[in-house]
């Protein structure tokens, strides 16, 4: 269950990072069967065209924790945007709301209600808002550098309590997916998975389009953690069966989709149980994450406090060391009393007032000098 990912690529390095081999066609006309396709040999890399859309004015923001409802880069096949023979096989990027809007809804997109991140695989066909995408050959591959995962499978835990996770493809060399330092876009191996994507209107005829990432039961490499897992297209003959809509029927494209057989993770911070927090300490090991600061005090609250230590400092400073002033007046206010038995006048100071009713006075004072 893909809750949020990792997406730090702008977009000139999303087009150098999805590169894809050079594919022709050759068709046989004698023959009764498909046009085959093959990769060039010996042949550059294509590079994928940014195809920007309005998407009602939003607009994609590289992030280290991207949530459902952000816009992210997904790559679809280019025959959606034209019928040109050397289209078929080539492959557009283009922005996406992350969470499918149901075709039927009307008024704000963002208040239909439904929990649209995630497509069951075992339920797609039975679906009223991911049957029609899906054989109309509306299907995409989003691209991430990984995603987070919170274990879920042994002893029950609070959802605050739950580790988690930065799940990726295992890296050339060195590279080390959380540190961008350690790879460029030209090399860095990208994790794919495989989605479904609808266009939606409002009612002005704008265009927003959106898409949901499919998931199945997690295979053994990640039932340990969550007992669900995205289809994760690890190899490229995975990838163009996908993409190519035109040449790949709905089954075959259906066998595409297999539990990925490596993958790698590394526990993070709770920083990515908050999608606000969007930091790159998001994605680093627990024990490289710098510690979170902590949160600054209101200023109202840290006026309060400051003039509550002052009053309460001058009260105890009275008490241990009373001024020359009220030790006259403590004289002053002295009452003289005689005996029964005609004895010389004894001095009887006045009551003094006691510190908790010259405390309480203070505190109402506090209270109306100093608002909390």
């Amino acid at each position: 269950l893909v809750k949020s990912f990792s997406r730090t690529l702008d977009p000139d390095q999303v087009l150098c990072a999805c590169k894809y081999p050079q594919k022709t066609i050759k068709s046989e006309p004698e023959a009764d069967i498909k046009d085959i396709v093959k990769d060039e040999k010996d042949s550059c890399l294509e590079t994928p065209e940014w195809r920007a859309e309005f998407n009602l004015g939003r607009r994609y923001q590289a992030s280290y924790n991207i949530a459902p409802t952000d816009i992210t880069p997904v790559v679809v096949s280019a025959a959606h945007f034209s019928d040109a023979e050397d289209q078929k096989c080539a492959r557009v990027v283009m922005p996406m709301m992350w969470g499918m809007i149901p075709f039927w809804h009307k008024g704000d997109y963002k208040r239909h209600g439904l929990t649209t991140n995630n497509c069951r695989l075992e339920h797609l066909m039975d679906s009223k808002l991911y049957r029609g995408p899906f054989k109309r050959g509306q299907r995409c591959v989003v691209v991430c550098e990984g995603f987070y995962e919170w274990q879920t499978a042994g002893p029950a835990k609070k959802p605050s309590e739950r580790e988690a996770y930065l799940v990726y493809v295992p890296q050339h060399g060195d590279a080390k997916i959380y540190d961008k330092s350690t790879w460029s876009p030209a090399d860095v191996k990208l994790l794919r998975m495989a989605g479904l994507f609808d266009v939606w209107e409002d009612e002005n005829g704008d265009k927003i389009y959106s898409y949901s990432i499919i998931t199945f039961q997690s295979s053994k490499i990640m039932s340990w953690m969550h007992y669900r897992m995205p289809a994760i297209l690890e190899t490229e003959e995975q990838t163009n069966n996908w993409l190519d809509f035109k040449r790949v029927s709905d089954s075959e494209a259906l066998s595409a989709l297999r539990p990925a057989t490596s993958l790698q993770w590394h526990r993070v911070t709770k920083l990515v149980n908050n999608s606000r927090n969007k930091s790159e300490e998001c994605n680093k090991p627990m024990e490289l994450a710098a510690k979170p600061a902590k949160p600054p005090m209101n200023k109202t609250m840290m006026a309060w406090l400051n003039v509550r230590k002052k009053r309460e400092e001058q009260i105890k400073a009275e008490q241990s060391d009373p001024s020359d002033e009220e030790e006259q007046d403590t004289q002053a206010g002295t009452k003289r009393r005689t005996s029964s038995d005609g004895s010389p006048p004894i001095d009887s100071p006045a009551k003094r007032p006691r510190f908790r009713d010259f405390k309480r006075g203070t505190l109402d004072s506090d209270s109306g000098e100093v608002k909390s």
